[in-house]
């Protein structure tokens, strides 16, 4: 995985780099005429291949095989993705013409580099500014750019509260974020005040706060207060900001969405529509759609398919420019989105933490490589505890090593010209975009999420990636495929509620129901964390016969499987006799006995296994053997393999031992 992510840094420098190079090629003429030499000489050697011929050659090496199903990939977003493409493909797309800084901003925001804020988010107590205040000192002396002060809900702000907070940061080259809910909207005159009473001019001043009606329609299931009565917050929010240009004080927090295990599609299209819903709204009251822009903040988040978040993020900015075209702003310059992005909460995991490193890593590199305005890391332990000074560093760093090291913000949009990446974001595009109207054909954001159509799209993509989840389709490392065999939760840092999936109940006082975010490792965490809190862990005993390679390979794959669910599995080179791996596993005192051989054997080895244990531990067979039933036939009534649902068989065995 680490070569992996290594290559993945290493292309786009080998773009810049490439880049430079025609350059130098370009001011040099005779080096100039000697590459297109090279170049003729090169294609003369190596005639062009038709796709004709290449569908040919692979259709001949599938031998018969369904072409759609070996090489197709059906994404949860709604379309089909090709094995390869060609430039061929990029012949109708109009964004590739497009370069970087302009209309429709596909490529980026900026036309040369690619500059992002390193931004770090933390949890701040207005009764103790100070405290957050020196924190806050220390990571912008680490690299941070940009601060995120998510305010504690009962906080009550005051000036002074406010001041202690942000003494000694240079707004003029530093960020201020506030979140948290109403707190924040409490908060925003003090924030104000001081503003006003710093010596920085107001256009330089650059931050937000995050005041959004919707997001809390689609977490508590209604308003903070009357509808009307909450856009006229809004109005008032932007009133009291509005000698403030790069203030931000609407968040459209799409990630939520994400979040509640939406697909990109979904995201983007949702988080449009609440874009739209609030400049809709806005508009009406008579406020000008480029004072609205000035002020709007898109909030996504990260997930783990790399080049698809490239996309994403590529095509939010194509159709938030095609959105804004509608309205006519005086300079296209308006329609550039700024986004901010956060790595995603749904692909951590609580088990075998430290591999969240990895997952953020390549998050962070699809957002900063997409061109977002800034990006806050999560700390690997976020998922079960307050993240320590140590795990924030790393979450600085990864940034920072992307920035300095890699080159990352050298080079704009480096996956332009992708025949790949330019034909994902135009599928993403083109689906965000259908999903989008049949939103706006129901009323708009309000209107589709109080009818419920939002969260039952949302949930019917949950409810498809759990189930991916629970049968290995897809692979949480760690989680559900190759666990740490040695790892047990520490009781007293994670608690029971980090692990176990909110229900969602709709609340009392709800108009709908909410949206209920979660983490997509959840089920297999309260799986194990159920082991790990019963006070006993059950031996998972290999009993390894005949066939070498059939033994060893299903020996492995069984110590996997009951691995994730927190037993202890006791793995065997192999045994001469029947007889002898039994008794080895009454010895080890085994709660489950697994035996492991070829399909042939174990038509005579299965039975006598199971006789000769009389009883004294749970028998399973690994595979699906054509002598099943047989087998069956004889009382031999558990079998694993690769077609179990991993999730619901390992709760099975739990309950065979009692453990709840």
């Amino acid at each position: 995985m680490l070569k992996s992510i290594i290559s993945l840094i290493i292309m786009p420098i080998q773009t810049w780099l490439n880049y430079q190079l025609l350059n130098l090629q370009t001011k040099n003429p005779k080096s100039q005429i000697m590459a297109e030499k090279s170049n003729e000489k090169l294609f003369t050697e190596f005639p062009p291949v038709s796709t004709a011929e290449w569908e040919a050659v692979i259709r001949e090496d599938l031998k018969g095989a369904d072409y759609d199903k070996k090489l197709i990939w059906k994404t949860l977003e709604g379309f089909s993705v090709r094995p390869y493409y060609r430039s061929e493909d990029l012949a109708n797309l109009e964004t590739v013409h497009v370069k970087p800084g302009q209309y429709p901003f596909v490529r980026g925001n900026h036309p040369k580099a690619n500059p992002w804020l390193i931004r770090q988010d933390f949890e701040v107590c207005l009764d103790k500014p100070t405290d957050a205040n020196r924190k806050a000192l220390d990571m912008l002396n680490r690299g941070v750019e940009s601060l995120g002060f998510k305010l504690c809900s009962d906080c009550e702000p005051s000036f002074d509260s406010i001041s202690r907070l942000l003494k000694g940061i240079d707004l003029a080259k530093v960020e201020v974020n506030f979140t948290g809910g109403s707190t924040t909207a409490k908060a925003l005159p003090f924030i104000v005040q001081y503003f006003e009473q710093s010596i920085v001019s107001p256009s330089t001043i650059k931050g937000s706060i995050d005041y959004s009606p919707l997001t809390t329609l689609a977490l508590k299931g209604k308003f903070c207060c009357d509808n009307d009565a909450s856009y006229e917050g809004l109005i008032n929010t932007m009133n009291a900001t509005k000698k403030y240009p790069n203030f931000r004080i609407i968040g459209v927090n799409a990630h939520v969405f994400h979040n509640s295990g939406s697909s990109a599609v979904q995201e983007l299209a949702f988080g449009l529509a609440m874009a739209a819903d609030y400049l809709t709204n806005l508009t009406d009251k008579g406020i000008g759609v480029e004072d609205i822009l000035s002020k709007i903040k898109f909030n996504f988040a990260v997930g783990s398919s790399y080049f698809m978040e490239i996309a994403k993020f590529r095509a939010a900015r194509l159709l938030w420019a095609k959105m804004i075209e509608a309205y006519n702003p005086a300079l296209k310059e308006s329609a550039t989105m700024n986004i901010h992005a956060e790595t995603s909460r749904w692909n951590m995991t609580v088990y075998d933490p430290y591999v969240n490193m990895l997952r953020t890593t390549t998050e962070s590199m699809s957002a900063v490589l997409a061109g977002v305005n800034s990006l806050n890391v999560l700390p690997f332990d976020a998922p079960f505890a307050e993240p320590s000074a140590s795990s924030e560093r790393i979450a600085r760093n990864q940034q920072i090593l992307l920035r300095e090291e890699s080159h990352f913000g050298r080079v704009a949009d480096p996956s332009a010209g992708s025949y790949y990446i330019e034909n994902l974001t135009i599928s993403i595009a083109e689906h965000a975009w259908n999903l989008f109207l049949e939103v706006d054909e129901l009323g708009g954001f309000r209107e589709a999420f109080t009818k419920g159509y939002i969260q039952g799209k949302i949930n019917e993509i949950s409810a498809k990636r759990d189930a991916n989840i629970a049968s290995r389709r897809e692979t949480v490392l760690g989680t559900n495929q190759y666990p740490n065999f040695n790892e047990i939760a520490d009781l007293n840092r994670v608690k029971s509620e980090a692990v176990i999936r909110s229900k969602g109940n709709k609340p009392t006082d709800a108009i709908v129901q909410p949206l209920v975010p979660y983490r997509g490792a959840q089920a297999f965490e309260a799986l194990r964390y159920r082991t790990d809190s019963s006070g006993s862990r059950p031996r998972v005993f290999m009993l390894t016969l005949g066939n070498l390679a059939m033994r060893r390979a299903r020996a492995q794959f069984s110590c996997n499987f009951f691995a994730v669910a927190g037993f202890e599995v006791i793995d065997n080179i192999g045994f001469a006799t029947v007889d002898e791996g039994v008794k080895a596993a009454l010895e080890a005192k085994s709660n489950i006995v697994v035996i492991c051989s070829s399909d042939d054997e174990y038509a005579t080895l299965a039975p006598e296994a199971f006789e000769k244990l009389s009883g004294k531990a749970i028998f399973v067979v690994a595979g699906e053997p054509a002598c099943k039933p047989e087998l069956e036939a004889k009382r031999v009534a558990n079998y694993i393999s690769v077609k179990s649902n991993l999730l619901d068989t390992l709760i099975k065995y739990q309950e065979m031992l009692g453990i709840k």
